[in-house]
C-alpha cells in the first residue's frame, strides 16, 4: 500500500490551494456554477456538478511534453 501527500488550504471563499508530493493547483467557484482547477504541471479542468448522480468535467493540458 503506497503512502500519499495531499493537502488543501482555503485562501479566501471560493478559492482553494491544493498541494501534493509532485505538483500545486488552485481550484476557484464551485459553489453553484463550474468550477475551474489551474495546475503547476499545466492541466486546466473545468468541471461541474449535475443534477442527481450526474458531473461534467474537461481536461486540457497547456504544457507540452
Amino acid at each position: 500500500m503506497a503512502l500519499t501527500f495531499r493537502k488543501s488550504f482555503r485562501i479566501m471563499p471560493g478559492v482553494r490551494l491544493n498541494i501534493n508530493k509532485k505538483s500545486w493547483s488552485i481550484t476557484t467557484g464551485g459553489r453553484n456554477g463550474p468550477k475551474q482547477t489551474h495546475s503547476s504541471t499545466g492541466r486546466r479542468t473545468t468541471s461541474m456538478d449535475l443534477p442527481g448522480p450526474f458531473g461534467w468535467r474537461k481536461t486540457t493540458n497547456t504544457k507540452r511534453r
